[in-house]
């Protein structure tokens, strides 16, 4: 009978991971973590601010067909409320007015003569490059991390 050969904790011909290798690759793990994470929550954003972006271009499409048919936009901001419809007399330019994804309010809409209009959204992301750098607007957006995002008649 061969003698088999005992292994101990203690053994130095024993393969495994040292210490120090265990933590260098749990930090790079973390480190990893850490930035997909941020880049998650940046997707996110995003996504939100495409959403936002694309109800206002809606909505600035039915107040295009709105204004061909009554010669002028609406003078309320009524007529433009998240969850009600854009119509007029039987005729629906929209069915129902998208609100915005985070705070389900409506996008602020003003019209002084009927003859123009301005449709304001607030984005999240900040480094957008379609955001409002006009600093009269920057008051729009209820929270300093949010920037506005203008639209007006074309």
């Amino acid at each position: 009978m061969k003698n088999k050969k005992r292994i101990s904790i203690l053994d130095k011909d024993q393969n495994g991971f040292t210490l120090i290798e265990l933590l260098v690759s749990i930090s790079i793990i973390a480190i990893l973590t850490a930035l997909l994470t941020a880049n998650f929550i940046g997707a996110r954003q995003r996504g939100r601010d495409g959403q936002r972006k694309s109800n206002m271009y809606q909505i600035q499409s039915a107040l295009e067909l709105y204004r061909s048919d009554n010669e002028a936009y609406p003078l309320t901001a009524s007529l433009v409320t998240c969850g009600n419809g854009i119509s007029v007399g039987g005729t629906i330019y929209m069915k129902k007015v998208p609100c915005d994804p985070i705070t389900g309010s409506a996008y602020k809409y003003t019209s002084v003569d009927g003859s123009t209009y301005t449709l304001f959204g607030c984005l999240e992301n900040s480094n957008d490059s379609d955001r409002d750098t006009d600093p009269a607007d920057a008051s729009v957006c209820s929270t300093s991390s949010n920037v506005p995002f203008k639209l007006t008649n074309p």
